[in-house]
C-alpha cells in the first residue's frame, strides 16, 4: 500500500533501525520503546491486521515467528521476553498492517501495567 507506514519502512523510505530481514519479514527497533528491547516484526506483504490472516498469508505470520526465535537468540533474550499483536482499534492497533512487538529486557507483568 503505497500510504502504509511500515510498507515504506519496509521499502527504505523511512528510515528505521534493522534488527532483521528475509525474504519475508522486516524487523525494526520501535521509536517509542515501552522496554529496554522493543522490536516491531511486519510481513514484507500487507496485511491489515491478525483478522486478516488466512491460509494463503498465515506463512508470513509462521516466518514472523522463526524471525523472533532467532533474534531474541541472538539479542541473549533467555530471561523471557513478551510478543504482542494488536487488532483493530479497540485492541490498540494504531498501524493499518499486520505487526507483532517483541519487548524483553524488564520484568512484563500481567495484566499490562
Amino acid at each position: 500500500m503505497d500510504d502504509c507506514l511500515f510498507c515504506k519502512i519496509i521499502k527504505g523510505e523511512i528510515p528505521s533501525t534493522k534488527v532483521y530481514e528475509n525474504d519475508y519479514v522486516y524487523a525494526f527497533m520501535d521509536i517509542a520503546p515501552q522496554a529496554p528491547f522493543h522490536a516491531v516484526f511486519v510481513p514484507k506483504m500487507h496485511i491489515g491486521s491478525p483478522a486478516e490472516i488466512n491460509a494463503e498469508n498465515s506463512i508470513y505470520v509462521a516466518k514472523i515467528f522463526e524471525a523472533i526465535s532467532e533474534v531474541a537468540k541472538s539479542e541473549n533474550l533467555e530471561k523471557g521476553f513478551r510478543v504482542v499483536a494488536n487488532c483493530g482499534e479497540d485492541g490498540g492497533q494504531t498501524v493499518g498492517h499486520l505487526h507483532f512487538h517483541l519487548l524483553a529486557r524488564r520484568y512484563l507483568q500481567w495484566p499490562p501495567g
